[in-house]
């Protein structure tokens, strides 16, 4: 019977196993700073996420350099930063411009919206991140998806003409930086209404895709330790806002 069942199934393509939503958590400011979004589902919770993390304290791009240096700071040496991208822990002075240094990444890249380096959304933490110059660089305002190949000292990210693959332990940061980007800029308060979408090639218009591959990545790499400090960082010493799909990334698949 075995036998003429696996003949039978020759030649079909068997469905895709889809990924596994995220669990629902509960955090210690769900009945504080998240109380009005609770429950909520869809534009709803979208509507009042942007409500919430809007209420937040500005800094200068030039404020940012040392900013990184305690958001990203490396939890096995205090002198060092963690590099997106290519995950290399590099000396905090290392702050610059030339090869070897690290500098300031926008993930969502800064030409998608024409934001620029604005205190507002060209200067907000929660998509800012230390990366290699050169790493940085191959990377541009590349949208996000998946393939290409291997970037040079880019830790297992993957590029070609019109995409960046992060590596695995950085793509559910990414995803989760964009969509905050998505929530926190929807076109109110004078800057372009950002939002994912399922192209590649944006150029400078408002939008980043692919939003399919950045949901498959929120489930693949949840939340690790180095990004809820982060995200707690920013929140006690900086902007006082959060990232809400840090503290729950189930919210990705609740609102899109």
């Amino acid at each position: 019977m075995a036998a003429s069942v696996a003949a039978v199934l020759v030649g079909l393509a068997l469905p895709t196993a889809a990924a596994t939503p995220a669990s629902a958590t509960t955090t210690a400011y769900d009945a504080t700073y998240y109380k009005n979004a609770v429950g909520k589902t869809g534009t709803s919770l979208k509507a009042s996420l942007h409500t919430i993390i809007s209420s937040q304290s500005k800094i200068s791009y030039d404020a940012v350099w040392n900013a990184l240096k305690a958001t990203d700071q490396d939890p096995n040496n205090t002198n060092n930063v963690i590099l997106l991208y290519s995950g290399v822990s590099r000396s905090k002075s290392l702050n610059g411009g030339a090869v070897g240094d690290w500098n300031r990444e926008h993930v969502w890249a800064k030409s998608h919206g024409n934001f620029g380096e604005v205190t507002g959304p060209g200067t907000d933490l929660h998509h800012l991140r230390a990366a290699d110059v050169q790493v940085n660089s191959i990377r541009g305002n590349l949208d996000f998806d998946k393939g290409g190949s291997a970037v040079t000292n880019g830790g297992g990210s993957l590029v070609d003409s019109d995409s960046f693959e992060p590596r695995d332990a950085d793509k559910g940061d990414v995803a989760r930086m964009i969509l905050y980007m998505a929530v926190r800029y929807d076109g109110g308060d004078g800057f372009a209404d950002l939002e994912p979408n399922e192209k590649v090639g944006n150029g400078s218009n408002p939008y980043i895709g692919k939003l399919t591959v950045l949901k498959q990545w929120n489930e693949q790499d949840p939340p690790s330790a180095f990004e809820e400090r982060r995200n707690q960082v920013i929140y006690d010493t900086y902007q006082h806002n959060r990232n809400p799909f840090i503290d729950h990334p189930e919210w990705v698949e609740a609102i899109w």
